[in-house]
Protein backbone atom coordinates (compact mmCIF):
# COMPACT_ATOMS: atom_id res chain seq x y z
CA UNK A 1 0.00 0.00 0.00
CA UNK A 2 1.49 3.34 -0.89
CA UNK A 3 2.51 5.68 1.77
CA UNK A 4 -0.05 9.19 2.24
CA UNK A 5 1.46 12.05 0.48
CA UNK A 6 0.56 15.26 2.14
CA UNK A 7 -0.23 17.16 -1.33
CA UNK A 8 -1.82 19.92 0.72
CA UNK A 9 2.33 20.60 2.17
CA UNK A 10 3.71 20.36 -1.35
CA UNK A 11 1.57 22.53 -2.83
CA UNK A 12 2.45 25.55 0.07
CA UNK A 13 5.99 24.21 -0.33
CA UNK A 14 5.97 25.00 -4.00
CA UNK A 15 3.84 28.43 -3.23
CA UNK A 16 0.44 27.34 -5.10
CA UNK A 17 -2.46 29.63 -4.08
CA UNK A 18 -4.95 26.80 -2.08
CA UNK A 19 -8.52 27.75 -2.04
CA UNK A 20 -10.87 26.18 0.96
CA UNK A 21 -14.31 26.12 2.46
CA UNK A 22 -14.95 26.05 5.78
CA UNK A 23 -16.97 23.08 7.27
CA UNK A 24 -18.82 23.50 9.94
CA UNK A 25 -22.42 21.00 9.63
CA UNK A 26 -20.46 18.30 11.34
CA UNK A 27 -21.86 16.27 8.36
CA UNK A 28 -20.03 13.30 6.35
CA UNK A 29 -22.92 13.50 3.96
CA UNK A 30 -22.38 17.47 3.19
CA UNK A 31 -18.67 17.36 3.35
CA UNK A 32 -19.06 14.33 0.63
CA UNK A 33 -21.09 17.05 -1.41
CA UNK A 34 -18.84 19.57 -0.91
CA UNK A 35 -15.43 17.75 -1.72
CA UNK A 36 -16.38 17.56 -5.27
CA UNK A 37 -17.36 20.93 -5.34
CA UNK A 38 -13.70 22.40 -6.96
CA UNK A 39 -11.74 23.85 -3.45
CA UNK A 40 -8.24 22.91 -3.23
CA UNK A 41 -8.98 22.02 0.51
CA UNK A 42 -11.59 21.78 3.19
CA UNK A 43 -11.07 22.74 7.01
CA UNK A 44 -13.36 20.14 8.86
CA UNK A 45 -13.91 22.34 12.25
CA UNK A 46 -13.16 20.60 15.74
CA UNK A 47 -13.17 23.96 17.25
CA UNK A 48 -16.66 25.70 16.75
CA UNK A 49 -18.41 23.28 15.07
CA UNK A 50 -20.05 20.32 17.04
CA UNK A 51 -17.74 17.86 15.89
CA UNK A 52 -15.70 14.95 17.78
CA UNK A 53 -13.10 12.39 16.26
CA UNK A 54 -15.84 9.93 15.12
CA UNK A 55 -17.66 12.28 13.61
CA UNK A 56 -14.28 13.68 11.94
CA UNK A 57 -13.19 10.28 11.07
CA UNK A 58 -16.44 10.01 9.26
CA UNK A 59 -16.02 13.19 7.10
CA UNK A 60 -12.41 12.44 6.40
CA UNK A 61 -13.66 9.07 4.99
CA UNK A 62 -16.26 10.68 3.08
CA UNK A 63 -13.50 13.14 1.35
CA UNK A 64 -11.23 10.43 0.64
CA UNK A 65 -12.60 9.52 -2.76
CA UNK A 66 -12.07 13.21 -4.05
CA UNK A 67 -8.82 15.30 -5.05
CA UNK A 68 -9.75 17.84 -2.58
CA UNK A 69 -7.24 18.33 0.65
CA UNK A 70 -8.40 17.82 4.23
CA UNK A 71 -7.67 20.29 6.92
CA UNK A 72 -8.67 19.66 10.73
CA UNK A 73 -8.24 22.25 13.06
CA UNK A 74 -7.93 20.67 16.48
CA UNK A 75 -9.92 22.01 19.65
CA UNK A 76 -6.98 22.80 21.16
CA UNK A 77 -3.25 22.50 21.71
CA UNK A 78 -3.92 19.36 23.13
CA UNK A 79 -1.42 16.43 22.57
CA UNK A 80 -3.40 13.91 23.30
CA UNK A 81 -6.52 15.01 20.77
CA UNK A 82 -3.84 15.84 18.31
CA UNK A 83 -3.03 12.27 18.59
CA UNK A 84 -6.32 10.92 18.16
CA UNK A 85 -6.92 13.35 14.84
CA UNK A 86 -3.28 12.01 13.80
CA UNK A 87 -4.51 8.28 14.33
CA UNK A 88 -7.33 8.65 12.11
CA UNK A 89 -5.68 10.18 9.28
CA UNK A 90 -5.07 13.65 9.80
CA UNK A 91 -1.59 14.90 7.69
CA UNK A 92 -2.44 18.52 8.13
CA UNK A 93 -3.75 20.01 11.54
CA UNK A 94 -4.57 23.50 11.91
CA UNK A 95 -4.24 24.21 15.77
CA UNK A 96 -5.60 27.62 17.62
CA UNK A 97 -5.07 30.15 19.45
CA UNK A 98 -1.09 29.88 19.61
CA UNK A 99 0.31 32.77 20.97
CA UNK A 100 4.15 32.01 21.80
CA UNK A 101 6.44 30.13 19.96
CA UNK A 102 7.03 27.52 22.89
CA UNK A 103 2.78 26.97 22.34
CA UNK A 104 3.88 26.28 18.56
CA UNK A 105 6.70 24.13 19.06
CA UNK A 106 4.51 22.17 21.85
CA UNK A 107 2.11 21.95 18.50
CA UNK A 108 4.77 21.05 16.26
CA UNK A 109 6.14 18.04 18.81
CA UNK A 110 2.61 16.56 19.03
CA UNK A 111 2.74 16.09 15.67
CA UNK A 112 6.24 14.25 15.91
CA UNK A 113 7.27 10.47 16.74
CA UNK A 114 10.19 10.75 19.07
CA UNK A 115 12.67 11.92 19.07
CA UNK A 116 11.62 14.81 16.70
CA UNK A 117 8.76 14.40 19.44
CA UNK A 118 6.07 13.01 21.52
CA UNK A 119 3.35 11.61 19.23
CA UNK A 120 2.27 8.21 21.11
CA UNK A 121 2.88 5.13 18.92
CA UNK A 122 -0.10 3.05 18.23
CA UNK A 123 0.07 2.30 14.75
CA UNK A 124 -1.63 -1.29 15.16
CA UNK A 125 -4.45 0.53 15.79
CA UNK A 126 -4.52 3.42 13.40
CA UNK A 127 -6.06 4.27 10.34
CA UNK A 128 -3.22 6.53 9.41
CA UNK A 129 -1.19 3.49 9.07
CA UNK A 130 -4.00 1.12 7.79
CA UNK A 131 -3.50 -0.43 10.34
CA UNK A 132 0.15 -1.26 9.51
CA UNK A 133 -0.53 -2.09 6.31
CA UNK A 134 1.83 0.99 4.66
CA UNK A 135 5.37 -0.29 4.55
CA UNK A 136 7.35 2.52 6.50
CA UNK A 137 5.29 4.34 8.13
CA UNK A 138 6.48 4.92 10.95
CA UNK A 139 9.51 5.83 9.97
CA UNK A 140 8.14 8.76 7.49
CA UNK A 141 5.21 10.16 9.30
CA UNK A 142 7.28 13.06 10.78
CA UNK A 143 8.08 14.22 7.12
CA UNK A 144 4.23 14.34 5.91
CA UNK A 145 2.67 16.06 8.70
CA UNK A 146 2.26 19.83 8.23
CA UNK A 147 1.88 22.13 10.87
CA UNK A 148 -0.58 25.30 10.69
CA UNK A 149 -0.99 27.56 13.64
CA UNK A 150 -3.48 30.20 14.53
CA UNK A 151 -2.62 33.67 15.34
CA UNK A 152 -5.57 35.17 16.54
CA UNK A 153 -4.84 37.63 19.18
CA UNK A 154 -2.02 40.81 20.06
CA UNK A 155 -0.03 38.41 21.98
CA UNK A 156 -0.01 36.07 18.89
CA UNK A 157 1.48 39.38 16.94
CA UNK A 158 3.29 40.26 19.65
CA UNK A 159 5.39 36.97 19.45
CA UNK A 160 5.18 35.92 15.53
CA UNK A 161 8.81 36.08 14.83
CA UNK A 162 9.28 33.33 18.00
CA UNK A 163 6.90 31.38 16.00
CA UNK A 164 7.54 31.68 12.93
CA UNK A 165 11.26 30.94 13.84
CA UNK A 166 9.78 27.59 15.21
CA UNK A 167 10.84 24.41 13.42
CA UNK A 168 8.28 22.35 11.85
CA UNK A 169 5.78 25.28 11.47
CA UNK A 170 4.51 24.90 7.89
CA UNK A 171 2.08 28.37 7.71
CA UNK A 172 0.14 30.89 9.72
CA UNK A 173 -3.32 31.09 9.94
CA UNK A 174 -4.54 34.86 11.04
CA UNK A 175 -7.06 34.33 12.79
CA UNK A 176 -9.73 37.72 11.99
CA UNK A 177 -12.65 37.64 14.10
CA UNK A 178 -10.67 36.78 17.88
CA UNK A 179 -8.00 38.98 16.43
CA UNK A 180 -10.78 41.62 16.04
CA UNK A 181 -12.32 41.08 19.80
CA UNK A 182 -8.94 41.18 21.27
CA UNK A 183 -8.29 44.56 19.15
CA UNK A 184 -11.17 45.93 21.26
CA UNK A 185 -13.64 45.62 17.70
CA UNK A 186 -15.72 42.69 19.13
CA UNK A 187 -17.80 41.57 15.51
CA UNK A 188 -15.93 43.77 13.38
CA UNK A 189 -13.20 42.35 11.45
CA UNK A 190 -13.39 44.80 8.99
CA UNK A 191 -12.06 47.65 11.37
CA UNK A 192 -9.32 49.21 9.69
CA UNK A 193 -6.88 49.05 13.06
CA UNK A 194 -7.59 44.45 12.33
CA UNK A 195 -7.04 44.89 8.77
CA UNK A 196 -3.74 46.96 8.76
CA UNK A 197 -2.71 44.04 11.73
CA UNK A 198 -3.49 41.46 9.13
CA UNK A 199 -1.73 43.27 6.40
CA UNK A 200 1.65 43.82 8.56
CA UNK A 201 1.12 39.91 9.73
CA UNK A 202 0.69 38.55 6.17
CA UNK A 203 3.94 40.63 5.03
CA UNK A 204 5.85 38.88 8.22
CA UNK A 205 4.36 35.85 7.68
CA UNK A 206 5.96 35.72 3.89
CA UNK A 207 9.22 37.42 5.01
CA UNK A 208 10.15 34.27 6.57
CA UNK A 209 9.31 31.94 4.22
CA UNK A 210 6.29 30.25 5.19
CA UNK A 211 2.68 30.13 3.92
CA UNK A 212 -0.48 32.60 5.33
CA UNK A 213 -3.46 31.90 5.44
CA UNK A 214 -6.92 32.71 6.24
CA UNK A 215 -10.58 32.97 6.05
CA UNK A 216 -13.17 35.50 4.41
CA UNK A 217 -16.82 35.42 3.95
CA UNK A 218 -16.02 38.83 1.76
CA UNK A 219 -15.60 37.92 -1.58
CA UNK A 220 -13.49 41.56 -2.40
CA UNK A 221 -12.00 40.86 1.15
CA UNK A 222 -10.38 37.30 0.30
CA UNK A 223 -9.32 38.77 -2.61
CA UNK A 224 -7.41 41.52 -1.23
CA UNK A 225 -5.61 39.00 1.14
CA UNK A 226 -4.47 36.58 -2.02
CA UNK A 227 -3.46 39.91 -3.57
CA UNK A 228 -1.17 40.28 -0.35
CA UNK A 229 0.13 37.13 -0.12
CA UNK A 230 -1.81 34.65 1.72
CA UNK A 231 -1.45 30.82 -0.13
CA UNK A 232 -4.43 29.09 2.37
CA UNK A 233 -7.56 31.02 1.83
CA UNK A 234 -10.55 29.91 3.03
CA UNK A 235 -13.43 32.07 0.99
CA UNK A 236 -16.53 30.47 3.04
CA UNK A 237 -18.04 28.52 5.15
CA UNK A 238 -20.74 25.90 4.42
CA UNK A 239 -23.13 27.35 7.30
CA UNK A 240 -23.45 30.30 5.34
CA UNK A 241 -23.27 29.21 1.89
CA UNK A 242 -26.20 27.17 3.19
CA UNK A 243 -27.64 29.88 5.40
CA UNK A 244 -27.89 32.54 3.25
CA UNK A 245 -28.95 30.85 0.51
CA UNK A 246 -31.85 29.38 1.75
CA UNK A 247 -33.08 33.03 2.84
CA UNK A 248 -32.34 34.43 -0.48
CA UNK A 249 -34.59 31.25 -2.17
CA UNK A 250 -37.47 32.04 0.77
CA UNK A 251 -37.45 35.78 -0.02
CA UNK A 252 -37.39 35.19 -3.57
CA UNK A 253 -40.78 33.59 -3.41
CA UNK A 254 -41.88 35.50 -0.78
CA UNK A 255 -42.01 38.76 -2.05
CA UNK A 256 -43.82 37.68 -5.03
CA UNK A 257 -46.68 40.13 -6.44
CA UNK A 258 -49.80 38.96 -4.92
CA UNK A 259 -51.91 39.02 -8.46
CA UNK A 260 -49.34 36.61 -9.89
CA UNK A 261 -50.92 34.07 -7.03
CA UNK A 262 -54.35 35.36 -7.85
CA UNK A 263 -53.90 34.92 -11.91
CA UNK A 264 -52.85 31.48 -10.99
CA UNK A 265 -56.44 30.55 -9.16
CA UNK A 266 -58.20 31.96 -11.71
CA UNK A 267 -56.68 29.78 -14.39
CA UNK A 268 -57.20 26.56 -12.33
CA UNK A 269 -59.94 24.68 -14.03
CA UNK A 270 -62.51 22.34 -11.67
Amino acid sequence: MDFPVNTFKRALQAGEQQIGLWLGLASPYTAELLAGAGFDWLLIDGEHAPNTVPSILAQLQAVAPYPVRPVVRAAWNDAVLIKQLLDIGVQTLLVPMVQTGEEAAAAVAATRYPPQGVRGVGAALARASRWNRVPGYLARANEEMCVLVQVETRAGLDNLDGILATEGVDGVFIGPSDLSADFGHLGNPGHPEVLQAIADAIARIRAAGKAAGILSGDAAQSRRYMDLGTRFTAVGVDTTVLARGAEALAAQFKAAPPAAAAGAAQDKTY
